[in-house]
């Protein structure tokens, strides 16, 4: 008896270590290839960022991508959506990342990270914390002493969520991504010495392996920007390189002569701004160029396969010559193949075509597109002005106007008021607007400042005993370009009228709008073009996706049973929709909640349609 259970003792431990082993699982980069469990792997991946999907959506849109052919899936993680405020990590609910990388897994997909810290990606700061800029000691994006113990701080509570989920602790992440596109900030930072640069990049590799990252690391930026954004001891991979000899050439020239070779982006569509034309790339452009990877044995990721929403007030901006801000719309819709509400779109039916070629075995089933609803005519109930919603506000006096930085906040508006005690009369002047205003005089609108027309001026005639109120929307902190470094909001220079007079003593009210008032009266009188909040309520049968029909309103922020679904700017488009998705919904009583900034209608109901409209420009 006790040789037989020796002898079964033995059998299920040498059982138990040939299992353990048997999951042991690891990806390299040797040889010139990446290399899955010894064996050469091409990564044909997509791009989708969790904190644009609803959680409750994950698992469909990441089941979209295997279906479509892909075997890994890409995202950015937002270091400014996890530290809500300093010291305050959130990776619960909405935030889960390891659910995220657990869901991927489950479906069967590999996961690559890119955690910047920077990250572009149309996203509010590049990702970086807006309560940063209050450090005056700290610059970002720079081999700054107090910027890197703050990237410390942040990678180190990420690696807690990733190292367990890499590959070889049997999880699906195979690789990991240091900084983000830094070619292209060293080109345009030319103040900055290239060694200086080289100095900063190379330490946030150094932290990602002290924080015990272990799978691969890889660079990314443009073909010609190697030289200032590849690490020693990093995969160069190159962005939007259509062509394979100049893409093998240049990986070439910074990874000892040989590849694995690369497209970390490969942009099926494009990035979209208010007021400005929706950009579109051809199916047969898509198609044509995924063919030529493939043929090639390039890995390449989609940017987006599937880029969902910016909810809240986590758009970004970008600029050019032309505009000193090009705020992002709240649809990421991207023209991906997959749609912003995880529709299979033209482009995606056509990829999956291409990848089923190259499978010996069916692909998945297209998942089925969630269930769509509308409603018509909802009344709203309640209409509340913001000057009579202020009268029961704290208010913070200063003899300058106060930055939202200044005032402790990051996202919303700031109303900005001055009763004067003599008659002021000429051009009101705010060259330090950031980003849009509407300017109001007893109550009564005056005109509209905007950063993006580059218009910082109005001519003004006040009497003394008169209320100037100037009502300041953040329209997101630019993404990209250098910039980047110069992203407070607000009021942040002095405000002239005639003669370059200085306005001094003011009083401003925080409206961060982190969540809309509750609206328990009613304003009698309203003025026309007056801000309000509008409340209605409607009930459901059953729930689903919509899309807010925006076109009659002008510009503002919506809430769904308390949810910030995004902005809307219907004054100039091109996005006219707004996504509300079906899990957010409820069977029964439902509301809605906008605040209307330029309120120059009489608007009394509000419906939702099965379509979004993202693609009509107004003016």
């Amino acid at each position: 008896m006790k040789s037989f259970c020796h002898y079964l003792y033995i059998t299920i431990f040498f059982f138990t270590v040939n299992l353990i082993d048997s999951q042991k699982r690891n990806f390299d980069i040797k040889d010139g290839h990446f290399l899955l469990d010894g064996k050469p792997f091409t990564i044909y991946s997509g791009e989708m960022h969790y904190p644009r999907v609803p959680s409750e959506y994950w698992k469909h849109r990441l089941q979209m991508m295997k279906a479509m052919g892909l075997n890994t899936v890409t995202t950015y993680v937002f270091w400014n959506y996890h530290e809500e405020s300093p010291g305050k990590w959130n990776f619960s609910g909405e935030k889960d990342l390891s659910k995220f990388i657990k869901t991927a897994q489950e479906v069967g997909l590999y996961v690559i990270i890119r955690p910047g810290p920077y990250v572009c990606a149309e996203w509010e700061f590049g990702g970086y914390p807006w309560w940063l800029q209050k450090d005056k000691s700290l610059e970002i994006r720079t081999d700054n002493k107090a910027f890197l113990k703050q990237c410390e701080n942040y990678i180190n509570e990420l690696a807690g969520q990733i190292i367990p989920l890499q590959i070889n602790n049997g999880g699906p992440v195979i690789m990991v991504q240091a900084e983000n596109e830094f070619g292209s900030y060293v080109a345009q930072r030319k103040d900055i010495s290239l060694e200086q640069h080289r100095t900063y990049s190379y330490k946030i590799k150094d932290l990602l392996l002290k924080s015990g990252l272990s799978v691969p690391f890889f660079t990314s930026d443009g073909s010609s920007l190697f030289k200032g954004g590849s690490i020693e001891g990093a995969l160069p991979t190159a962005n939007g390189e259509s062509d394979i000899e100049v893409l093998k050439k240049v990986v070439d020239e910074y990874h000892g002569g040989k590849g694995p070779y690369m497209v970390a982006e490969y942009y099926p569509g494009w990035l979209d701004h208010w007021a400005e034309p929706f950009p579109r790339v051809s199916v047969e452009e898509v198609v044509k160029q995924s063919e030529l990877y493939i043929s090639n044995n390039v890995s390449f990721n989609y940017y987006m396969v599937h880029g969902g929403t910016n909810f809240g007030f986590t758009s970004g901006a970008n600029y050019d010559k032309d505009h000193d801000i090009q705020p992002d719309m709240t649809s990421y819709d991207y023209d991906a193949p997959i749609t912003e509400a995880g529709w299979a779109s033209p482009k995606y039916n056509a990829l999956r075509a291409v990848f089923q070629k190259i499978n010996k075995e069916n692909l998945p089933e297209v998942p089925k597109t969630p269930n769509v609803i509308t409603f018509k005519n909802v009344k709203f109930s309640k209409t509340l002005a913001l000057f009579d919603m202020i009268k029961k506000q704290n208010s913070v006096k200063a003899d300058r106007p106060l930055s939202f930085e200044d005032l402790g906040i990051g996202h919303g508006y700031v109303l900005y008021r001055r009763k004067f005690e003599k008659d002021e009369k000429g051009k009101l002047e705010i060259k330090g607007l950031r980003d849009y205003a509407n300017i109001y005089v007893n109550g009564i609108w005056k005109g509209e400042l905007n950063r993006y027309y580059k218009k910082y001026d109005l001519e003004i005639d006040l009497k003394s005993g008169d209320v100037l109120d100037i009502l300041v929307e953040n329209m997101g902190r630019i993404n990209y370009g250098a910039q980047i470094v110069q992203n407070l909001k607000g009021i942040i220079s002095p405000v002239t009228i005639g003669e370059n007079e200085m306005v001094s003593h003011w009083e401003m009210f925080v409206l961060p709008f982190d969540k809309i008032p509750g609206i328990t009266t009613q304003s009698k009188f309203i003025a026309a073009k007056t801000p309000v909040i509008k409340e209605a309520h409607f009930n459901l049968n059953e729930t689903g996706d919509t899309f807010l029909d925006m076109r009659n309103f002008g510009k503002g922020i919506v809430f769904v049973n308390g949810k910030n679904i995004g902005r809307y700017w219907s004054k100039v488009g091109p996005q006219l929709t707004l996504y509300v998705p079906g899990v957010w919904l409820k069977k029964g009583k439902n509301t809605i909640q906008v605040f209307e900034q330029i309120n120059d209608k009489d608007i009394q109901e509000i419906s939702s349609i099965d379509t979004p409209i993202l693609d009509q420009l107004v003016k």
